[in-house]
C-alpha cells in the first residue's frame, strides 16, 4: 500500500469528522435538503480525497439509482455516496454528484464560530 496524499482545501470546507481530512468547499454545496437513513445529507457537485467503493443498484426514496459508496482516504470511514446512474427521468440531475451525510462531516465555519465565541467571553473575563 502506497502513502495517502490529499488535497488541502483553502475556505469554508466540509471535513471528515473522524479524522479532519478536507472533503469539499461550502461552494460545492448543490442542496442542504438531502436525507439519508441516520438524518441530514448534502448534496455536493465535487468532492475531494475519497476513494470509491463498488457500484451497486440501490432502491432509496426517490427511486432506483446505481451508485458507489465514497470512503474518506484517510481513515476509511464511509462518508456518503456518488450518483452514477438516476433510473429515473426526474432524477438525472443527481448523476456524478455527491452525498455526504451529515453526521459524518463537519463545517469548518462552526468550529471558528465556537472559537470566536470563546475568545470573545475569555477576553471579558480578563478586561473586568
Amino acid at each position: 500500500m502506497g502513502r495517502v496524499f490529499f488535497l488541502d482545501l483553502e475556505g469554508r470546507a466540509y471535513r471528515c469528522i473522524f479524522c479532519q481530512t478536507p472533503f469539499a468547499l461550502a461552494d460545492h454545496v448543490l442542496s442542504r435538503s438531502f436525507s439519508c437513513s441516520r438524518g441530514r445529507a448534502y448534496l455536493f457537485s465535487k468532492v475531494v480525497n475519497v476513494t470509491l467503493g463498488t457500484q451497486v443498484e440501490r432502491l432509496m426514496i426517490s427511486g432506483m439509482h446505481t451508485v458507489e459508496d465514497i470512503f474518506c482516504c484517510c481513515c476509511g470511514q464511509i462518508v456518503g455516496w456518488k450518483y452514477i446512474i438516476a433510473h429515473e427521468k426526474s432524477e438525472a440531475y443527481k448523476e456524478g454528484k455527491f452525498v455526504l451525510e451529515r453526521w459524518r462531516i463537519v463545517d469548518d465555519v462552526e468550529e471558528e464560530l465556537s472559537l470566536d465565541a470563546n475568545a470573545s467571553s475569555s477576553e471579558s473575563d480578563e478586561n473586568p
